[in-house]
């Protein structure tokens, strides 16, 4: 750590980067406020996601959930609706997880301890930082990926920043540098910077206002860093989904399991393909006869970690089979207008999508 700071000016640093931020910081909603709750959320729904896609989201969940009372209080069903299309769904459940503890424990009021927060459902410890330094403005560094990246060429760390004992080695730099006076203009500061300045490809150098302590930038190796290891090729799994309807035009949707991906959302039956007849895995999981009709096209959806590819078939419903099905594995048959209610991963949105072509065609 001394080596790290080494005649590192941290006063210039703080006064030149909260300067930055306070005159160029973006007018976003979450700006509005220092309800710790808010903060929680909005930090939650910016986890991997552009701020433009989350800006809509947050506003409509502040409709419907002014308040943690309000969350608590909701049916998971109805938070996934209205997470629906922002993906990283675990998010919302945990969220509603959390805020439930804190309205039974905490009386609804979020906790400004670091242990107690930090022990919340799905508050890791950039989330934990975040909501302290800015709701509380307490001096604990929040670490993400645009932080690392802005430190890691201005103090020239050349660590691999996938691993974790190196996120860790920047959160005890944060502790050093960060403004004990502004502590949530410091945070914002550094992550704004990395969003509009320090960017991961061709970095705005000269208009950066921390230039002059840049050590990356002295070298001219600014696009270098940070080291990062490559990410594992992700798995490609494919399936065929059934566009299943039946004499009445209703459309058949399942509920995915309680744990694992996309846990609770809903979604078109998904089969497969391992080379089996499509309509003999359907009679065996589902206990129904169909028929296959013809292919209506297809829909790529990344993951992190895998890559689903979907080929989308109209079916029809044809009868109920009285034989033993599959556990846990049940249909049901909604209309265009139910549909609407249920929470859909965005693969499944895409293939709504498909569907509704078919009907009004």
């Amino acid at each position: 750590m001394n080596k790290t700071l080494h005649k590192f000016d941290i006063l210039s640093f703080q006064t030149k980067l909260i300067s930055w931020y306070e005159e160029n910081k973006r007018e976003l909603p979450w700006r509005e406020t220092i309800d710790p709750y808010k903060i929680w959320v909005s930090e939650i729904m910016l986890q991997q996601t552009k701020v433009d896609t989350v800006i809509p989201y947050y506003e409509k969940f502040m409709e419907h959930y002014p308040t943690i009372f309000d969350l608590a209080l909701t049916d998971e069903q109805d938070v996934l609706k209205d997470w629906e299309g922002l993906g990283y769904y675990s998010r919302a459940r945990n969220l509603l997880e959390a805020t439930r503890e804190v309205v039974e424990t905490y009386n609804g009021v979020v906790p400004d301890n670091p242990k107690e927060l930090g022990e919340l459902k799905g508050v890791g410890p950039y989330t934990k930082g975040a909501i302290l330094s800015i709701a509380f403005n307490k001096p604990e560094p929040a670490v993400d990926g645009n932080v690392m990246r802005v430190l890691s060429r201005v103090l020239l760390i050349k660590d691999n920043i996938s691993e974790q004992k190196v996120r860790k080695k920047f959160e005890e730099i944060v502790r050093e540098v960060i403004s004990k006076k502004d502590p949530s203009s410091f945070n914002q500061g550094l992550m704004e910077l990395g969003a509009l300045i320090c960017t991961p490809r061709s970095p705005s150098c000269l208009l950066c206002p921390v230039q002059q302590e840049c050590r990356a930038f002295e070298e001219g190796i600014q696009e270098k860093l940070p080291v990062k290891m490559k990410k594992k090729k992700q798995r490609v799994v494919s399936y065929h989904v059934l566009l299943l309807t039946d004499d009445q035009n209703r459309v058949a949707i399942e509920q995915r399991p309680s744990e694992g991906l996309l846990a609770n959302m809903w979604q078109f039956p998904m089969i497969p393909t391992d080379g089996n007849d499509i309509e003999m895995v359907v009679k065996q999981k589902y206990g129904l006869k169909i028929k296959v009709a013809h292919e209506l096209g297809t829909v790529k959806h990344v993951f992190s970690h895998k890559i689903w590819n979907l080929t989308i078939y109209q079916a029809n419903y044809l009868e109920n089979l009285s034989i033993k099905v599959e556990q846990g594995s049940s249909l049901q048959f909604v209309s265009e207008k139910e549909l609407e209610t249920f929470p859909f991963p965005v693969s499944h949105l895409k293939v709504r999508e498909i569907w509704k072509d078919t009907i009004s065609t």
